[in-house]
């Protein structure tokens, strides 16, 4: 992956927790929320190490 694409997935990163941060502070409505709980379990799902046990479960 290019500088650019993390770059980028930073930026969203950083306007997630900026997102989590605003609702709880009742500054957004929950559906911003919402699409931040998704982006952030989208981010999870794409680490090596949950890409490893979902490997590893496909194996066995």
């Amino acid at each position: 992956m290019t500088e650019h694409h993390e770059t980028i997935k930073q930026a969203v990163d950083a306007a997630s927790v900026a997102t989590v941060v605003g609702t709880l502070m009742n500054a957004l409505p929950a559906i911003a929320a919402v699409f931040s709980i998704v982006w952030s379990v989208i981010r999870i799902y794409e680490t090596k190490t949950v890409q490893d046990w979902i490997q590893n479960a496909k194996c066995k």
